[in-house]
């Protein structure tokens, strides 16, 4: 009988992959822990969280049980006009958390979709309450996610290049890149002294698609200053740093002015299941809350509020919540912090960034492309030693799983270093 990875290359298209120059893929048959186990029994060290969803480590006991239990009460049922216990209590829990005076959660399936309804909400706010704004203003370089208004408010590039023309007018704010803070915080502010921008979307502290590029708390605080003070919606994108990713639960908890509205997704299910959630400010909900029907939100998805994903983000509460999670994260950020060190003094590292558990390096390769050519090398070489690390372009990066230990995580960093000294001895 072929195997798995044999049927798979005669009918599966995968994501972000050249399948003409890249058709094989690997067969993954087990989770343990922060390891994927393929069809040959090979043990894969999963650097990257799985595209940066899985908090606690695959197959984790604790969301298997919740999720069986609920899957043997109620799978899903519509969510307009019904409801059930799994979405209302974790609704309860997630407002308890969230950043800025959040009241009311919507539901979704993923994060572009949080993203999407988030965009819909800011705009028919301001139709509902008779001052119209249409504009949309976003960082250079941003990715939000896949759908079209997600690739609208995300920077051009070569994730939505072939779709520019049909995506509405967004403006952009220069990246706060260190030592051009200053400029980029100005530039915002002409923009919305115009009194026409409906919503600033940003992905705080962290813009992760676009090479892990970082920056300070400060400049994030500045931003949102100066949307309240025009009047602005702040659309806070968490997608990849919520639940415990840049340090604290949410990446805005390190500022004093809170957002209008957080979108979720990736690690809420702790990458058991998709699901995605936009949370608003009782002030966004009041504007929809009318006897007039056209004004209510024209959203929503089959899966809405699916229970068997409510009972996965609540046993993945559970475990983010506790003392130990708390302890793994600050055990990984000072792992990196270590590992950033000895890095920002290698020839071959143009950059070191670091920020709670994610740390990214960025590589001397002679471009910085998403199509740069040290990408494929180094993801085989890495691959090779049963780590998976899914480089971006020349930039290599970490966001490990919780459960991951210190052996664990020496072992990438020496990856990591060993694949830079066999590049060096090849130039």
């Amino acid at each position: 009988m072929a195997s798995i990875s044999e049927r798979d290359s005669r009918v599966i298209w995968h994501p972000y992959t050249p399948m003409k120059i890249w058709p094989e893929a690997i067969a993954i048959t087990r989770g343990e822990g922060a390891y994927l186990i393929d069809e040959n029994g090979n043990r894969y060290l999963d650097a990257v969280s799985s595209w940066w969803v899985n908090l606690h480590g695959h197959s984790h006991p604790h969301i298997a049980e919740r999720v069986s239990e609920q899957l043997h009460s109620m799978e899903h049922c519509m969510f307009a006009g019904f409801t059930h216990e799994p979405a209302v209590a974790l609704a309860e829990r997630l407002l308890e958390i969230l950043p800025g005076p959040m009241n009311r959660i919507f539901y979704s399936d993923n994060g572009s979709t949080a993203v999407e309804v988030a965009i819909k909400m800011a705009l028919q706010y301001f139709i509902n309450t008779g001052n119209p704004r249409k504009r949309i203003v976003a960082l250079e370089n941003a990715y939000h996610g896949d759908t079209f208004g997600a690739m609208a408010v995300s920077g051009r590039s070569v994730f939505n290049a072939t779709f520019s023309d049909y995506l509405f007018d967004v403006s952009f704010v220069p990246f706060p890149y260190p030592g051009k803070e200053a400029e980029s915080v100005e530039a915002l502010r002409t923009l919305l002294s115009a009194g026409d921008v409906a919503a600033f979307i940003v992905e705080p502290l962290i813009q992760g698609s676009a090479g892990m590029y970082m920056y300070s708390a400060d400049v994030l605080e500045q931003f949102f200053a100066l949307c309240k003070q025009y009047g602005t919606l702040i659309i806070d994108d968490e997608v990849m740093t919520g639940f415990g990713r840049t340090g604290p639960l949410f990446a805005a908890d390190r500022l004093s002015t809170g957002p209008d509205m957080v979108c979720l997704s990736k690690g809420l299910t702790g990458g058991t299941m998709p699901m995605g959630i936009t949370a608003a400010t009782s002030k966004i909900f009041d504007a929809f809350w009318d006897d007039d029907r056209s004004r209510m939100l024209y959203h929503g998805h089959s899966f809405t509020a699916n229970a068997t994903s409510c009972a996965a983000s609540l046993a993945s509460l559970d475990l983010l919540l506790a003392d130990s999670c708390t302890e793994a994260r600050a055990m990984i950020e000072a792992a990196h912090t270590g590992f950033a060190a000895a890095m920002r003094k290698h020839p071959l590292v143009a950059d070191v960034r670091h920020t709670g558990t994610i740390i990214a390096l960025e590589i001397n390769a002679g471009t910085t492309s998403y199509h740069s050519s040290i990408r494929d090398r180094m993801y085989r070489y890495f691959l090779s030693r049963n780590v998976i690390l899914r480089p971006l372009g020349n930039i290599v990066y970490v966001l490990p799983p919780y459960c991951i230990t210190k052996e664990e995580l020496q072992y990438i960093y020496s990856c990591i270093t060993d694949f830079l000294s066999a590049e060096a001895g090849t130039q």
